[in-house]
């Protein structure tokens, strides 16, 4: 039986204007997906309904705005009910823009469209184009093929789970738990089910309890070097890391970036990330993540994955940059752009329970597991508001538990106003977590009040961790100066400096050795800003380059 091709379904009660629209889809995206039309809302909900009891996949909606009966906002809001993951394209005239924009916030627009879109090419292909590339990836999943098997409470499984979730491969999650059909799948490969998670590939193999590397290899993940030799070394595949392999390939140099475990950072790992220039709605971090990686991939920068740096050394004025499986690169320059990691957090229990129903950052992956449960959220940053946010769709109550009274000097306002908004979302100030408990899961947690001084024991199903991060220097600390609270001083606030001439914007004491992003010594800690630092160094790695 022949796959139906997924439909893009065109609204507009004048026929001059929907013959146009029919036209230029067809005309670029014909071959992909079904291109429907309708004369009316009314029609169009008919439509919508039909394909939905034929289990039919619609992928756009792009409808007009001003329509006898039912409009094009009011269609759109029926419309997301039955197909809520569709993309959606408001067509308006240029005195029904604002309307638009509160579209946006009202039924989560993801583009409004000025008519006429005259050349097609330049004002309506790219905007197309961009939302079927994010409903392509996040429908992919129903088709890819990847099932994992195992036990919702172990770290086992969360690894792996997270592994693949980061790094924007999609997978079925089979919990043995849950179903008798998983268990007996899981027993076709191994007698032993604590040796999960068990995962099934498209093409028979399976693999279980794989290191990562492992896994990495068989999903086809890039984990070798092409070559020997760059000009560029880039250390870290953050938001910062990204921008300097888009900037450096764009520029003409041979780059490289390394990643030991996923690209996107902790920017990665974001349910919303509101305030990124460019995108009205917010954009999630995978999503930032995965357009970043296309791009660095479309510029011709290699991004390695699974590799983490051991050792650099210096050879008269090459870097020799030594890998985790042994291997060698060399390069003409270096930029460490290795972000920050979330604090440990150490209370009777941390050990035994994480990944069991513990998790450090936002661990997305898991949220729908706690559907309907209690969960907690340890921290008082725009991290953990952005992950009480997400957690809040699937939970009963998310309990937010931070030390100070409010979340006034370490939350941005629009995230505190959501929190305060949403109606299963609490605020426990002044408050500590001193104990975690639980057989094999987390159970409860010990609380203790800073005001009073007493402790009380509450039910959790799951508590994620988001206070405070520290940078990752480990690997060049003999290069770097660093400042009290470990971060990488650069240019101006370098302590001894050996040249002749002053050390460029974003270098370290090392000549050629430069630093972005997080890591560094008075960066904003920002996505936006780690983005500029990440394309600005690259210019100042130039002028490095230029005097060797």
């Amino acid at each position: 039986m022949t796959k139906q091709k997924p439909v893009i379904l065109v609204v507009d009660d004048e026929v001059e204007v929907l013959n146009a629209v029919l036209r230029d889809l067809r005309s670029k995206y014909g071959k992909k997906f079904r291109i429907v039309k309708a004369i009316s809302g009314e029609e169009a909900l008919e439509i919508t309904h039909n394909y939905k009891k034929r289990g039919m996949n619609i992928a756009l909606f792009v409808s007009d705005q001003r329509m006898p009966g039912i409009d094009g906002t009011e269609f759109l809001e029926q419309a997301i009910k039955l197909y809520p993951y569709s993309k959606r394209i408001l067509l308006t005239a240029y005195a029904d823009t604002q309307a638009a924009i509160q579209s946006i916030n009202d039924i989560n627009l993801d583009y409004y469209l000025v008519k006429p879109w005259d050349p097609p090419e330049q004002h309506l292909f790219p905007i197309v184009d961009d939302l079927l590339f994010d409903w392509e990836a996040s429908n992919e999943i129903e088709y890819a093929g990847i099932r994992v098997v195992g036990y919702l409470w172990s770290s086992d499984c969360h690894v792996v789970k997270d592994f693949l979730a980061r790094n924007l491969i999609p997978y079925q999650w089979l919990d043995i738990e849950l179903d008798e059909k998983n268990e007996a799948l899981a027993k076709t490969v191994v007698e032993d089910l604590n040796a999960s998670p068990v995962i099934f590939f498209p093409d028979g193999d399976t693999l279980t309890k794989p290191s990562i590397p492992e896994l990495a290899k068989k999903i086809g993940l890039k984990t070798e070097a092409k070559e020997p030799f760059y000009d560029l070394v880039v250390i870290g595949a953050g938001p910062a890391g990204l921008a300097a392999g888009v900037y450096g390939a764009s520029e003409g140099l041979s780059t490289i970036v390394i990643e030991k475990e996923a690209p996107g950072g902790q920017a990665g790992t974001s349910s919303r990330i509101e305030n990124y220039l460019g995108f009205p709605k917010g954009i999630s971090g995978a999503d930032l993540t995965r357009r970043a990686v296309a791009q660095v991939e479309r510029l011709g920068a290699e991004l390695m994955l699974t590799k983490e740096v051991m050792t650099i050394t210096i050879n008269d004025q090459y870097k020799i940059i030594k890998l985790s499986d042994g291997s060698e690169l060399r390069s003409r320059a270096v930029l460490i752009a290795t972000g920050v990691q979330v604090n440990e957090f150490n209370v009777p229990g941390i050990e035994e329970l994480s990944g069991s129903g513990v998790y450090y950052g936002a661990s997305l992956t898991e949220a729908v597991s706690y559907k309907d449960k209690d969960v907690f959220v340890l921290g008082g940053g725009n991290s953990a508001g952005q992950g009480a946010m997400f957690f809040s769709r699937y939970a009963s109550k998310v309990h937010v538990v931070i030390r100070r009274s409010d979340l006034e000097q370490t939350m941005s306002k629009y995230l505190i106003d959501r929190l305060e908004a949403a109606e299963n979302v609490d605020i426990v100030s002044q408050t500590e977590i001193i104990e975690l408990k639980g057989d094999g899961k987390l159970e409860q947690l010990v609380l203790k009040s800073s005001q009073s001084g007493e402790s009380s024991t509450v039910s959790a199903s799951a508590l994620f961790i988001f206070i405070g991060a520290k940078p990752n220097t480990k690997l060049v600390e003999e290069f770097i100066d660093c400042d009290g609270a470990g971060f990488i001083k650069t240019d101006n606030s370098i302590e001894k400096w050996t040249q002749k001439r002053p050390p460029y914007p974003f270098e370290t004491k090392t000549p050629g050795i430069f630093a972005v992003g997080d890591v560094r010594s008075g960066s904003s800690k920002r996505v936006a800003a780690a983005v500029g630092e990440g394309a600005v160094s690259v210019q100042m790695i130039h002028r490095y380059l230029s005097t060797v």
